[in-house]
């Protein structure tokens, strides 16, 4: 498993890859949390969150979650993990600037992942027999 410092590391780098413009009215900036995430709605010990974009009381924050990372990736070496993190990193920076943009529109990230989110839904009322 990555150590936290490692994790820690590997972050940074990629958000030394970043232009800094990607960071406006980031004020809670992008911390690590050592936190397993599991979704309000997962149905099973099937579904976590890597990463999150939140918007609360006028500060903007991308946190990012150690802990489910090591539950999905434990095994991952650092070349797979700066792959992995680097996808997610990003996708909460694209959630980001759409809000900062006012991109709520079918093409958004947000009404990409309420798809995902769904299609997570159905399969597990169809599995279920629901």
């Amino acid at each position: 498993m990555m150590t936290t410092d490692e994790y820690n590391m590997i972050i940074a780098e990629l958000m030394d890859e970043l232009p800094q413009d990607f960071f406006r009215k980031l004020n809670g900036g992008v911390i690590v949390s050592d936190s397993v995430m599991v979704p309000d709605y997962a149905k099973a010990d099937d579904l976590y969150a890597m990463g999150q974009y939140l918007v609360y009381s006028g500060i903007r924050q991308i946190v990012m979650y150690k802990g489910s990372f090591d539950r999905v990736y434990p095994n991952a070496d650092s070349d797979e993990a700066r792959i992995i993190l680097r996808s997610v990193l990003r996708h909460e920076f694209r959630h980001h600037l759409e809000s900062l943009g006012g991109i709520f529109n079918s093409d958004s990230l947000k009404a990409e992942d309420d798809r995902k989110k769904a299609e997570y839904l159905s399969r597990h009322f169809s599995d279920t027999g629901l």
